[in-house]
């Protein structure tokens, strides 16, 4: 038996117990041979994640009925205030995954028992089949623009669009990594240019209006300047829970220090580039749909074919990276589906999410809702995480016994159930601040939990308090 410890850097294991025969092979723990992602990858992929429609959305929040509620150096302050504790969060949580190659969904299980992790699955898969949902309707509007300029107006069906982009999206992704690895890198480069240009356009046309209405704006350092921050962690909470999922893909050798950073600076550039680009829009035009901005201010056919094209392109990218993944997995665990069928479900699950309600051409404040209600939830489940392997367990995980059909992580944790609903309780008190109020009140539930109640459990085996 090979590399059992999680101290260890990644390489290949093999299980010396009885496996659960219903688990796919997409699940199993990714050997060193497996791994093909590489640094300049990773960044890419990242860049290509955050250079999207639903992170412009985000900056185009800030702007309600034409007045901002943040300005400009609020905004970027919240920003980099949120992205330096997404990356920190990050490299904590992706460690098991990159040193042992299980992905999040059986992560879960040292927590919260191989039954208990369907529940918590489930809260990583639901919001992420929202994203999907949403992030292909902003980018059937795309396809749509398009469509109504070749066609001279005689076409003009969003919902068609829509599921045109679903069908291929679908198709692109039963490749899994191998086919996002070079999406990503096609669509980090060429969107971040397009975006540059559309940036040059509200710089040279509009920079009157950009100013009065974002710039010199008031805004505040009260409530709102910390929901946006909760908002823009909310918007990585669910990516950075199943972390695992993406560092297993990753090629060993890289230290926790530098692997913080291959998330910091992709995701300050991208999230750079689209949240300015965003609020400039909703500064304009007052309308929170990007692209329906996009045709306002940019009012040229052959331009806004440009755009619409790297639109679409830019959802395609973020979709195989945080929204396909995770439910697909998901869809395979409790169904013991192949992973190809799994992709075609989280397909049409998606089509049912009905994202035209999330945001309407005056406001996305139902996206900005959306993000905080669900990250309530998701603030707990990476707390619990993070305490059972860094604190409970030493950062030691005996890996085949995460896959043991009636093994030591069998059945519900119920320490770990409760600690999730206790600190997504508490969040709901100031739903402004439901991320960090998760984060801060799950963690300390389920390590007072773990230590003074349920005496008997099993998944006290292995931790720091076995012997209590």
């Amino acid at each position: 038996m090979k590399g059992m410890s999680a101290n260890l850097e990644p390489v290949a294991v093999e299980s010396p117990v009885q496996p659960d025969a219903g688990v796919d092979h997409s699940l199993k723990p990714i050997t060193e041979k497996g791994r093909t992602v590489g640094k300049l990858d990773y960044v890419f992929m990242w860049i290509g994640d955050g250079v999207n429609l639903g992170n412009m959305t985000l900056g185009a929040s800030l702007i309600v009925a034409g007045a901002a509620t943040l300005n400009l150096f609020q905004t970027f302050a919240a920003a980099i205030i949120a992205i330096g504790i997404i990356s920190i969060v990050f490299a904590l949580n992706d460690r098991a995954g990159y040193r042992t190659g299980i992905p999040y969904v059986v992560q879960l299980r040292m927590s919260f028992g191989e039954k208990g992790a369907v529940i918590s699955s489930l809260l990583r898969g639901i919001p992420a089949l929202v994203w999907y949902g949403f992030q292909s309707w902003i980018g059937g509007t795309a396809l749509n623009e398009i469509a109504k300029i070749v066609s001279g107006g005689s076409f003009d069906n969003i919902f068609i669009c829509f599921i045109v982009l679903q069908l291929f999206q679908t198709w692109l992704s039963m490749y899994g990594f191998h086919a996002i690895k070079w999406v990503e890198t096609l669509v980090s480069v060429v969107i971040g240019l397009a975006l540059i240009y559309v940036l040059y356009i509200l710089l040279a046309n509009h920079s009157e209006a950009i100013t009065e209405n974002w710039v010199q704006a008031k805004g505040t350092w009260g409530l709102p300047f910390f929901a946006f921050i909760m908002m823009f962690m909310g918007n990585y909470a669910a990516i950075f829970l199943s972390a695992a999922d993406y560092s297993r893909e990753l090629k060993s050798g890289i230290n926790d220090k530098k692997r913080g950073l291959l998330y910091f600076f992709p995701i300050l550039i991208a999230y750079g580039l689209t949240l300015t680009i965003g609020a400039m829009l909703a500064s304009v035009t007052g309308n929170s749909n990007p692209v329906k901005a996009f045709a306002i201010v940019v009012d040229n056919s052959y331009v806004t074919i440009f755009v619409s094209a790297f639109i679409v392109l830019g959802v395609i990218g973020v979709n195989m990276v945080a929204n396909i993944i995770a439910p697909a997995y998901v869809i395979t665990l409790l169904t013991k589906l192949k992973y190809k069928p799994a992709v075609m479900i989280t397909g049409l699950l998606a089509l049912c999410t009905f994202p035209w309600v999330l945001v309407q051409d005056s406001s996305a404040e139902g996206l900005g809702i959306f993000i905080l209600i669900y990250s309530a939830f998701l603030g707990p489940i990476v707390a619990i995480l993070l305490v059972e392997y860094y604190i409970l367990r030493k950062q030691k995980v005996n890996v085949p016994y995460l896959y043991e059909k009636d093994g030591p992580f069998s059945g519900v944790n119920p320490a770990a159930v409760l600690a999730m609903l206790i600190g997504a309780g508490a969040a709901f008190v100031v739903v402004e601040l439901a991320w960090i109020i998760g984060l801060l009140l799950g963690g300390l539930s389920y390590y007072l939990l773990m230590k003074y109640a349920f005496k008997n459990s099993k998944f006290k085996v292995g931790t720091i308090f076995e012997k209590l």
